[in-house]
């Protein structure tokens, strides 16, 4: 079925990916090769690929471990018939975080998902990230469409200096500029006042939480450094402001 002329498929999977918290892991059962589906939490890489902070113990990650191929189902969450609102499918690969790239992962993952910080060094407790290799959005009548990764990840290239400005981006933001936080949320996105908070910054946009809310802000254009992120984000406030 093809998509309508209005509908932009790309931004709708790239706005679910990072608003979600929660979604539907499918795992394979060893030898036998069934489905076996559970509920996970979830944060965005800065990429936008799924993080998963999943036990040993857990039957889905003994499963991810004999084979890493996976999917996970994402929804809107919307009020009335959950049918009528967007949802995507990711397939994919499950792959244990490196060392390397454990810090960022977790404080990712801990912003979008506090409570976990009272089990989050438990040892038998690993993160790891869904590579996607397609995915299928399914948003109404006339409104499903197959994506390639491509059309859905955020490209990291040439943004290595803003990946390292990112933590203290964010804690800065949080703690000198909620006031900022907020008129983001209310102005530019509609959405009703509230102890706004960023949780991760982008070459895209800046993902925003407050309690289980969390909204995705986009930007105009691309960023790559922490000097380019400054000036996106004082430049939305003046806009936000303008709208008062």
């Amino acid at each position: 079925m093809e998509p309508t002329s209005d509908f932009d498929p790309a931004r709708l999977a790239r706005s679910l990916l990072r608003r979600s918290r929660q979604g539907a892991l499918a795992t394979l059962m060893p030898g036998t090769g069934d489905p076996y589906c559970s509920l996970v939490n979830l944060a965005s890489h800065p990429d936008g690929s799924p993080i998963l902070l999943i036990s040993r113990l857990a039957l889905h990650t003994k499963n991810i471990l004999a084979d890493g191929r996976v999917s996970l189902m994402l929804d809107e969450r919307a009020e009335g018939d959950p049918l009528e609102g967007a949802r995507v499918m990711l397939a994919g690969r499950a792959e244990e975080v490196t060392e390397a790239e454990r810090e960022l992962v977790r404080r990712r993952y801990l912003g979008a998902q506090p409570s976990a910080e009272v089990f989050v060094d438990f040892k038998d407790f690993s993160f790891f990230v869904i590579r996607p290799s397609g995915a299928h959005l399914v948003a109404g009548f006339g409104r499903i469409v197959d994506l390639k990764p491509g059309q859905f990840l955020t490209d990291l290239g040439g943004a290595t200096p803003l990946l390292e400005a990112e933590a203290g981006a964010v804690a800065h933001m949080n703690e000198d500029h909620r006031e900022a936080m907020n008129l983001y949320a209310t102005r530019l996105l509609g959405a009703d006042g509230a102890d706004w908070i960023c949780t991760g910054c982008d070459p895209d946009g800046m993902d925003m939480q407050a309690g289980r809310n969390a909204l995705r802000l986009d930007f105009p254009e691309r960023v790559t450094d922490g000097t380019g992120l400054r000036k996106m984000l004082v430049r939305l406030a003046g806009e936000a402001r303008a709208k008062g």
